[in-house]
């Protein structure tokens, strides 16, 4: 357990793949279904070819075997074919849908046709006058029978038993059989299956973009609700409106606007505590350093006397350290909103304020000026857009702190130089002190809170904290450098107006 409350931890609501858009898995969700009934339905299309052909060969064949049947009759000495040559001629004359036929009697004791069309299967019962269909293979004949290299053909067979009596009474059956080629068939398959399928096919491109466009203006609520977020500045925190809404997108609304009530409630609730807080403690800090200053002068007892100032001393750094907190709180990024920024002269707004810390510089013997010379001569002088407050503040920090530090050393003068310069699209503003400097391991960490390169002086090491999340919240960077010969340079580069 590491004490921290469960609700500081994220939470992951993992809706869908990874890396995957809300549009992009409505289409795939609405396709694949489609995908598959599209292969069902070209699979029950073919079945449904299967059987309507096969219903249109096989009445085909029954008609062929019974016209074959009626030629051959029983006559006293055995039986009469009446099977002429041209007839046999007009079943064998295309030989992509060829008809074969085979008379055998009793049935398998070949008499006429094509003697290698195979038997019914064994698991039929003969029935009298009523045909039998199966499908079969049929040895291929003549040169390609001699080679044995010709693959079999695939062939429909019908088989029709008939009686018929001998002399002497004798009761025989007849066999006959008529098969027909299947490639024809199959090609129809084909055809009724591609002429099926080729326009549902042409079609899936068409559905496609139609869902697609479909789930943009579908999703289209949701694209105006982000940009709507994305536009807020993060102390934004009025409703959210969507208008003519569905009810899915009007009830995610309606609870994102709950949330930012809630919030802003906080954030209200949050500013009155600082507020108060900062009233409740100035005023018992300055009763105590006026007490204090009265003690003092009540008094002539040297100890007591030191003892008292430092006392006072202490007041003073604890109102420093509140009046640094309150003004880290304001000059959070997200605390200040952008309409609360407007054009800013900065040479003008620099000068006024070098010129308001030079009685205060001259009291601690430090040479504070201003340094012109990186400026133009002729021409508009450089303005940004910013909070002219939150901007001195931070500029009266990096004074405040090139007097302190550049003083320090009594043998040698102190100097302050504030300069104003342009650099392509921005506006540099340098404070450069002779002072002792900070080390360049140390430049990074000094911008974190309660954090001080040295343990001179009586900062909180809020300083340069404050002037970093008020450059940030006005889209600029601060720097750290050497100066020349020796001492601090701190750079605040800001996007020119």
């Amino acid at each position: 357990m590491d004490g921290r409350p469960e609700s500081s931890s994220p939470r992951r609501f993992r809706l869908g793949p990874r890396n995957l858009s809300l549009r992009r898995q409505l289409v795939v969700w609405v396709l694949v279904p489609q995908l598959v009934l599209w292969v069902a339905g070209g699979w029950a299309t073919y079945r449904l070819a299967v059987r309507y052909v096969n219903q249109a060969a096989d009445a085909t064949l029954s008609q062929a075997t019974r016209a074959l049947a009626r030629r051959v009759k029983p006559i006293e000495n055995g039986l009469l074919i009446d099977f002429p040559r041209a007839a046999q001629e007009v079943l064998e004359t295309d030989p992509n849908d060829r008809l074969f036929y085979m008379v055998s009697t009793p049935p398998g004791e070949f008499i006429l046709g094509n003697n290698s069309i195979p038997m019914p299967p064994p698991g039929m019962r003969p029935r009298l006058n009523d045909p039998y269909f199966y499908d079969g293979e049929l040895l291929p004949s003549g040169a390609a029978a001699q080679r044995q290299d010709g693959p079999p053909i695939k062939v429909r067979i019908a088989a029709l038993y008939l009686p018929y009596d001998e002399p002497g009474g004798k009761r025989q059956w007849m066999l006959v059989q008529v098969a027909r080629n299947m490639a024809h068939r199959e090609d129809i398959f084909k055809m009724i299956l591609i002429d099926t399928l080729l326009p549902l096919s042409a079609l899936i491109p068409l559905m496609t973009l139609i869902v697609w466009i479909g789930t943009g203006a579908g999703l289209a609520p949701l694209v105006r609700l982000r940009k709507e977020v994305e536009g807020r500045s993060p102390i934004d925190l009025a409703p959210l409106h969507i208008e003519s809404a569905p009810q899915e997108v009007r009830s995610l609304v309606r609870a994102l606007n709950e949330l930012l009530a809630s919030v802003r409630q906080n954030v209200d609730t949050q500013k009155r505590f600082i507020a108060d807080a900062a009233h409740q403690l100035r005023t018992p800090l300055a009763g105590l350093k006026s007490q204090t200053a009265l003690a003092i002068a009540a008094t002539d007892d040297p100890a007591l006397v030191a003892r008292l100032k430092l006392v006072d001393q202490s007041a003073s750094r604890g109102a420093h350290l509140i009046n640094q907190l309150l003004m880290l709180a304001r000059a959070d990024p997200d605390v200040v909103a952008p309409a609360d920024r407007a054009p800013l002269n900065v040479q003008a707004f620099v000068q006024d304020i070098v010129a308001e810390w030079v009685p205060r510089a001259m009291r601690a013997r430090v040479d504070l000026g201003m340094d012109d010379t990186a400026l133009p001569g002729v021409g508009t002088p450089p303005h940004i857009k910013a909070n002219a407050l939150l901007l001195r503040e931070a500029l009266t920090n990096l004074i405040d702190n090139a007097i302190k530090y550049s003083g320090q050393d009594a043998n040698r003068g102190g100097e302050v130089t504030v300069g104003v310069a342009t650099d392509g699209g921005d506006v540099l503003i340098v404070v450069a002190d002779n002072g002792p400097g900070i080390p360049p391991a140390d430049r990074t960490r000094v911008f974190e809170r309660f954090v001080r390169a040295t343990d001179q002086g009586e900062g909180c090491g809020l300083g340069l904290a404050i002037v970093r999340d008020i450059v940030a919240q006005h889209g600029g960077t601060v720097d750290l450098q050497d100066a020349e010969p020796h001492g601090l340079k701190v750079v605040i580069r800001l996007p020119r107006l």
